[in-house]
């Protein structure tokens, strides 16, 4: 009787005044909780049934047959006893809560969101809300969720989701309301990129560039294309743009240093790629290409980088690359021993996980 009384208590705080349940209803009540602690749900459903037929008032009871419904995944059986304990019980989180995961659970997600919102339900909310075409308040309400479970897959896999909506609602508008702005010609060089339809991306970034040479970001976006092509004369110039407009940006250091390094020229990319270190401290792809650029010109400086990839990385694919880089140097060393250990290693990460060489991104 302690879960019984434990639960009128509860829902006698949210609603004005209740008739108490007979005995007879509350013996009913007990043998259906009693049940689902068996995981006897059809034993429950049965006992919570008959006591909702001699106590129809009591938003407990309903509540209780809702719950054993959506144990059994029987969501569309559970939207009634529900919306009734709602009618009887409105400011009652439990029945809001349960009431939208069977809204939802059934596919309507309009009706389910004033519901997940008064529960505060913020990860179920926000799939309703993406469902509902909301995807900026989606996005809000599983920024909140993952504060409280930042490692679950479901929340991340929605999050994505939704900021891909947004993306795609702002480019619409964007389209819509500017199609011939600087900012249009950007966003659509940006999808055909994506498509990897590299000239029609690159008429649209020479469009914007044509309207406003000094837009940040454009050189940086035009020269990754330029890379993508391995046109490496090519994107040098736009990074040495990009890098002219923006000192401080460590990316567009970064991406001038490798496609100097693609080009042997490694005392400039070396220069540009300790630049880029500096400006943003331990970007691993940057330490990486570092040490390509230092591995004969100055052994003990890409060998320091190469260990503090491994520090950073653990064993990843460029942690792998990393060991054999540095086996690489030292065996030029004829530190033989050392690089033999280095070996081992890169082979214990390629036998968990393929090695692939590290990528220009």
């Amino acid at each position: 009787m302690i879960d019984v009384l434990l639960w009128l208590c509860l829902l006698a705080q949210t609603q004005a005044a209740e008739p108490a349940p007979s005995a007879e209803a509350l013996t009913l009540l007990r043998a259906g909780i009693e049940a689902e602690n068996r995981h006897d749900e059809d034993a429950a459903i049965a006992s919570f049934r008959k006591a909702s037929e001699i106590a129809p008032g009591s938003s407990l009871i309903f509540v209780r047959l809702g719950g054993a419904y959506m144990k059994k995944a029987a969501y569309a059986d559970a939207i009634a006893p529900l919306k009734r304990a709602e009618e009887l019980a409105p400011d009652a989180p439990a029945v809001h809560q349960l009431l939208g995961f069977a809204l939802l659970a059934q596919g309507y997600s309009k009706e389910a969101i004033p519901h997940l919102e008064k529960a505060r339900e913020h990860g179920a909310l926000g799939i309703a809300q993406l469902q509902s075409g909301q995807p900026a308040e989606a996005a809000a309400n599983f920024q909140l969720a993952l504060a409280q479970n930042p490692d679950d897959p479901d929340l991340l896999y929605y999050l994505s989701k939704a900021s891909a909506a947004l993306a795609s609602q702002s480019l619409d508008k964007l389209l819509s309301l500017a199609p011939d702005s600087p900012r249009a010609h950007q966003a659509l060089g940006q999808h055909y990129f994506s498509l990897k339809m590299y000239p029609e991306a690159r008429e649209e970034y020479e469009r914007a560039l044509t309207m406003r040479p000094d837009l940040p970001g454009l050189r940086l976006e035009l020269g990754q294309l330029f890379a993508a092509t391995s046109q490496w004369e090519r994107a040098e110039e736009q990074f040495r743009g990009e890098v002219k407009l923006q000192p401080g940006n460590a990316e567009a250091a970064y991406r001038l240093g490798y496609a100097l390094l693609q080009q042997g020229k490694m005392k400039e990319a070396a220069s540009e790629l300790r630049r880029s270190d500096d400006l943003g401290q331990d970007m691993s792809e940057t330490l990486y290409a570092l040490g390509k650029s230092t591995a004969v010109s100055d052994p003990p400086a890409a060998a320091k980088a190469f260990l503090r990839i491994i520090e950073l990385e653990k064993a990843t694919a460029l942690a792998a690359q990393a060991y054999l880089a540095l086996a690489e140097i030292h065996r030029k060393q004829g530190k033989t021993e050392l690089a033999a250990r280095e070996m081992q290693e890169y082979r214990r990460i390629k036998a968990s996980a393929p090695i692939t060489p590290p990528a220009h991104q």
